[in-house]
Formats: C-alpha cells, structure tokens, sequence
C-alpha cells in the first residue's frame, strides 16, 4: 500500500536524522570540531530534500487536515531548524570550546521535537488519497535528485524568508 511505504520512508528519514542530532550532540560535547562539521554537512544534506517536499508538496495537502495555522507553525518550526542549521555551521568553523559545545548541543537539542513532531504527520498523510502521496513522492523524488543541502536549499530555491532564530 503507497500510504504504508510512505510512512516506513518518512520514519527511516526521520530516524537518520534524530540520530545524527543525537551524535552531533555528543561530538559538541567532546569538542570534536572535526565530527561535528562532518555531522552538520550529513544533517543538512538529509534535511535539505526532506524539508523541501515537507513544504512544497505535503504540508499544502494537509492543510484541510490541520487548517492554515498548523501547517504555517509547521513552518515556524522549519525557520527555527534552518536558523539553528546556520548558526551549528559557524560554530563548527572554529574551534570548539566550553560555550561553543554548549551552544552547539543546545540547539541540537531544540531541533529534536520537530522531528519526533513531524514524524507523526505521516499518519495523517495515509488519510489522503493515493494521487496526493504519489505526488509528495514524485516532489520527494525531484528533491532528491536536486540534491540539495538544507542551507542552499533555503537560501537559493525556498520561497519562504527564514523569520525566525535559533534557539
């Protein structure tokens, strides 16, 4: 069933996520620089597709599901994620001391509830008919082929300005 291979799709992306926040938590704390920008790069290349069929294709579909101002705090917490990416870039640019590696797990951290939040949403998309979730998969497709990370993604091809900051 296209509804099921959705939702095993949407949590292995999930997952690979979560843990690499949870590893790049622990490089902040070890003051591993080396680790962690490698941990940043691998987490903005997975969010960067993921979050670009999350907005262009299903968070619009389940707008009759939730109504607007869900979907638009969906969003919210995208610009928070992006902004958090940004600034977990700068910090692994430098050496990593005390208040980097604070700063560093704290918004990692910050990001963890969108994901376990997120990945709810995929039972809810198994309510929509097929065509619509063979349309999120064909823009997950176009995203992947794209290829883009998340911060070239938001700054070169997302239509939303980034409004708010990190955590």
């Amino acid at each position: 069933m296209l509804a099921d291979r959705f939702s095993q799709t949407f949590r292995d992306e999930h997952r690979a996520v979560r843990d690499a926040l949870f590893d790049l938590i622990d490089a902040f704390r070890a003051h591993d620089r080396e680790r962690a920008s490698s941990l940043v790069g691998r987490i903005a290349a997975l969010t960067g597709p993921h979050f670009r069929y999350e907005e262009e294709t299903m968070y619009p579909a389940l707008v009759d599901t939730f109504g607007a101002a869900y979907v638009d705090s969906l969003l919210d917490d995208h610009d928070g994620a992006i902004a958090g990416a940004q600034r977990l870039a700068e910090l692994v640019s430098a050496p990593i001391g005390d208040e980097e590696a604070d700063e560093g797990a704290t918004i990692a951290r910050s990001i963890l509830p969108h994901v376990s939040d997120c990945d709810g949403l995929s039972i809810m998309v198994e309510r929509l008919d097929d065509d619509v979730i063979r349309s999120i998969f064909d823009t997950r497709q176009r995203s992947l082929a794209a290829d883009l990370d998340l911060l070239t993604w938001a700054r070169d091809v997302r239509r939303r300005p980034v409004l708010s900051r990190a955590s």
